[in-house]
Parts: structure tokens; sequence; C-alpha cells
């Protein structure tokens, strides 16, 4: 099994050493990871400026760009082959409701999961890294039990798991859920540069608004771990027949 491992947090973030730690035994692994922290970027790639990329003494590649830079680059030809698995993380912190949406762990497995390759996004639920290696040894867990009733002639999927910080022998069953929501980000908040200019600091992410029983929110708060199935399209089904109506006057509209 070959399996590409990256990140958000950065390519020494106690996270991915602890994740590659876990699966290096396991598997034939390869680590690209952004240089610097880059959390909450997405799916964003670097069009307008070139990308370097450095081999640390670690034997991990790092690289001076976004999350799906590194997977997008690695997949593209940087590694010379297809892995069987992209495994993003483990973050430092929770990606669960609307925060997978901002998400550079989400976003460098969809890249993973775009180019045609399985892939996993692992965060655990609180900032700080506690219980961090009981986290990775879940993750080796759930790669083995993936890969062994995967058919690899099946489509690819992608898998979004956070993990409560907790000991490995106190984890609740896993269960399969949704995500859930959050309330409007809190109030930007401003401040005097040096300069007299105003500087301007995204607030705080809001509180959680669906948190009901089959969501990712309730899941951990109940200590166990929640696996929710992602894709990438946003169409909202469910409107298109209204929308088709409401444009039949619309002339320019086909």
């Amino acid at each position: 099994m070959k399996i590409l491992i990256s990140n958000d947090d950065g390519y020494q973030a106690p996270g991915i050493i602890a994740l590659y730690e876990a699966l290096k035994d396991i598997a034939q692994v390869e680590v690209v990871a952004p240089e610097q922290n880059n959390s909450a970027k997405s799916n964003a790639l670097t069009l307008h400026s070139p990308i370097y990329i450095h081999k640390a003494s670690s034997g991990f590649r790092y690289v001076t760009g976004t999350p799906a830079d590194c997977v997008h680059i690695a997949l593209t030809g940087l590694l010379g082959y297809k892995p069987d698995l992209v495994v993003s993380g483990i973050n430092n912190g929770a990606n669960m409701g609307d925060d997978t949406i901002y998400s550079g762990t989400v976003g460098a497995a969809m890249e993973g999961y775009l180019m045609g390759v399985p892939a996993i996004a692992f965060s655990q639920v609180e900032r700080g890294w506690l219980q961090i290696d009981d986290a990775a040894a879940y993750a080796k867990k759930l790669v083995l039990e993936l890969m062994a009733s995967h058919n690899k002639n099946a489509p690819p999927w992608l898998l979004n798991v956070n993990i409560p910080n907790m000991p490995f022998d106190k984890l609740g069953p896993a269960k399969v859920c949704r995500l859930g929501r959050r309330h409007p980000a809190q109030r930007v908040i401003t401040q005097e540069s040096p300069r007299g200019e105003t500087m301007y600091w995204i607030g705080a992410a809001g509180p959680v608004k669906d948190e009901a029983h089959d969501t990712d929110f309730f899941a951990t708060s109940q200590g166990n771990v929640a696996i929710t199935p992602l894709q990438v399209d946003l169409t909202e089904h469910a409107q298109l027949d209204s929308w088709k109506t409401i444009s039949e006057n619309w002339k320019w509209v086909v």
C-alpha cells in the first residue's frame, strides 16, 4: 500500500509526525506538506507565483504553497506514481460542520479525491495535541479497515474524520454522520497598526447551530469518532425545478 500524507499545519506539526509514525509500518508513506501553517486555505492553489519544494532531514518534503498545492504537485509529477490513499492531518482542532468549507486539511484530502484517489481528512476535536498518539493509532486502525474493504475498481471516496482528544481505549464507537452547522462568525476585530492604519482580523467561528443526534458535533460530544462522507457537487438539486420555473420569463436564460 502506498500512502501520501499532507496537512495544513505545516510539515513540523506534531499531528503529521504522529500520523507518519503510525502509518509507516503498514505502508510506503510519502509526506508532502506545507512549509508554514496554512489553516483555512481550503482548496486554494498557487497560480501566480512559483512554488518551491525542499526536503527536511526527516525525509518529509515541504512546499512553499498551500495544502492543495502539495497534493496536486505530488500527484501530477512529484511522486511519479499514483498512491492508493491520500491522508491529511492530523489537524490541530476540529473540522466539523461549516468548518469543512474553509479547512485546509479537508482541502488537501479533497485534492486527492478530485485526482481520483480515495482520501481521508483527520482532525482532533480540541486544539493542543492532547492524546495525539492515540488519535494517530485510531487513524491507523481506520486506514487498515478501509483499505481491507476497498474495491480498487470502485469510485474514489472522501471521508472527514474527527477524533475526540481521549485515550485510545476510551474512544467510543465510530459514528457515520452528517455535518452540523454553526451560527455566523463573530464580529471582525480591528486594531491600529504602528503606522496608524486599520488592521482587520477575522473573528472567531460562531457557536454551534445544528448539533442534532445525527451530526458530527453531537457524535464527538459523546466521545465518539465522527466519520462524514463528503462530496464536491455544490448543486442545490432540490431547488433546480423551482429555479427553472422562476427563470421561465427570463428570455436570456436557456
